[in-house]
């Protein structure tokens, strides 16, 4: 089983507007991220919500998510990750970290990544574009305790650089593992 979490409780101070809930395709960015990962091989979607947890609710209220709201969210990065793996299901075998704010990952590409993390003897997969790490990284579930230790504004980047030798990178071809939406120029650049 492999789960995902979805990192959606910024303020989105950068972009000036509640990035989540802005207009994408058929729906908004927010919505567009959720169902690529619903229409993939993950077993389970854990969205984690901060600022305007409720307004961005109200928007994804009939997807097939587990909502976990992070009152903590202004203390950085890290709380939203802790936040949504005390929600994992007990049964994953891996956790999938995702951003809120890219809306150009397919399900294709997803499903590629838990391919070759099923596929390889790796604890870490991660996809690069052009030699550039970029999101969703998958994580075996026995980095847990070490995600669980992170602080401050920060995701797992130390775990994975001190953990270089049991970590897969996989070329993509797809620069949106590398672009989140934070300006209105990323927005209607990507649009």
């Amino acid at each position: 089983m492999l789960s995902s979490i979805v990192l959606a409780a910024g303020k989105s101070s950068r972009m000036g507007h509640l990035k989540q809930l802005m207009p994408w395709r058929q729906g908004t960015i927010i919505e567009q991220v959720i169902d690529n990962l619903i229409n993939s091989a993950a077993d389970e979607v854990i969205e984690v919500l901060g600022y305007r947890a409720e307004d961005i609710g109200k928007v994804i209220v009939n997807k097939s998510v587990k909502v976990v709201v992070n009152p903590d969210f202004e203390q950085g990065l890290s709380t939203s990750i802790i936040a949504g793996l005390n929600a994992v299901d007990s049964r994953a075998q891996a956790v999938m970290i995702a951003l809120g704010d890219q809306p150009l990952i397919d399900s294709q590409l997803i499903d590629r990544l838990i391919e070759e993390f099923h596929n390889n003897n790796k604890g870490i997969v991660i996809p690069t574009y052009h030699g550039i790490r970029g999101h969703p990284v998958i994580f075996a579930i026995k980095y847990k305790e070490k995600l669980l230790e992170l602080k401050g504004d920060i995701g797992g980047r130390q775990i994975i650089e001190d953990h270089a030798w049991d970590t897969l990178e996989v070329p993509v071809n797809c620069e949106g593992v590398c672009i989140d939406v934070d300006t209105l120029n990323d927005y209607f650049n990507k649009q």
